[in-house]
């Protein structure tokens, strides 16, 4: 299965394929030009796939690796400069690439650090969480973490071409599988009823196993009707952000240690609709059938933070502009709209 993205400024594709990791030395000439590559990668994902990638590839060219602790914390300018040093001493120019080979925090640091090398060398992105092949891979967002906030500095830049394979999904803990479902939700609860009601059925993750790869790509398409249509997240592809206003603030509290993305967005999904639904924003009923799907995949509901505690985090969120918070709502389920509002209403 290959998946296109195609914008104003550039098109690439994504390919969707049990094994492919071990095609990728035939697939990745048609998208490089340059000698040396960088695989990028953490201490999780490089032992089990990084070393096989490098030898795969050493054939055709002159590989080195980076490998970074894992978990968000990595996600930071001190990493950042890592990157730099490491492409410095190996005398890597803007013909050479880097390759991201790992889940959102190892394609958010890597694309960034690829947009900003010598002002810009090609990457390619290899994802190896179900969260990042869902989601943070596809839509060319890369940046890193601040210590006020999460993915405050980055750019828009785009890869080569993504290489999904979900066969490296089974080397993954549970609670990693269930950080990525909080993503596969959002896409469903946001735009697409039928889908939220295939999750209903499939009633736990062994259906989700035996379905990932027809997931995995439904997830991808809708991602890529949202970006095509707004590259900048700027109008439609905001809605891609359900859960995450909140969600974000719960991670900045709990200094990226505590809950995963995926459960701080699932949070931030329970949180928001049942707020929405108080105030009249979203049909009555949506927040339970909201709850009730993310508990059966065991996400997480509520936070030990309350809203006011998490106010000078969601403030800073980057969907705060010219003063009014852009707050992803439901109307009902499959139905999502943004709706401005100011923080302290938020709050109250």
């Amino acid at each position: 299965m290959q998946i296109r993205i195609s914008s104003q400024e550039s098109t690439y594709p994504i390919f969707i394929e049990p094994g492919v990791l071990d095609k990728i030395p035939s697939l990745l000439p048609k998208f490089i030009d340059g000698n040396k590559l960088m695989i990028i990668s953490d201490s999780n994902v490089f032992p089990l796939y990084g070393q096989r990638l490098a030898d795969l590839l050493s054939n055709d060219f002159e590989v080195s690796t980076h490998v970074l602790p894992s978990g968000e914390k990595t996600k930071q300018y001190e990493s950042l400069f890592g990157i730099y040093n490491a492409l410095l001493d190996g005398g890597f120019t803007r013909s050479d690439s880097i390759i991201a080979l790992g889940g959102g925090v190892i394609g958010d640091l890597a694309g960034f650090a690829a947009a900003s090398f010598l002002r810009g060398i090609p990457f390619i992105q290899i994802p190896t969480s179900l969260l990042a092949q869902v989601d943070s891979s596809v839509g060319s967002k890369v940046g890193v973490d601040l210590p006020r906030g999460k993915n405050l500095v980055g750019a828009f830049y785009h890869p080569k071409a993504v290489f999904i394979d979900p066969d490296v999904l089974t080397t993954l803990s549970g609670r990693f599988i269930r950080d990525g479902m909080a993503e596969v939700i959002k896409y469903a609860a946001i735009r697409d009823l039928l889908f939220f009601e295939q999750l209903e059925k499939y009633d736990g993750y062994r259906r989700v196993t035996t379905n990932i790869q027809e997931i995995v790509t439904l997830c991808v398409d809708w991602k890529r009707k949202l970006v095509e249509q707004d590259l900048y997240d700027k109008g439609t592809r905001m809605l891609l952000n359900f859960g995450h206003t909140i969600g974000h603030a719960i991670e900045v509290k709990g200094d990226f240690e505590k809950e995963t993305h995926g459960e701080a967005v699932s949070i931030g999904m329970s949180i928001i609709t049942h707020w929405s639904e108080a105030k009249g924003l979203t049909e009555k009923g949506t927040a339970k059938r909201l709850d009730s799907l993310l508990e059966m995949y065991a996400l997480p509901l509520r936070s030990e933070y309350s809203l006011d505690e998490l106010k000078t985090a969601i403030a800073m969120d980057k969907k705060n502009l010219e003063g009014k918070l852009n707050l992803v709502l439901l109307k009902n389920i499959g139905g999502a709209y943004v709706e401005k509002t100011d923080v302290n209403s938020l709050i109250v």
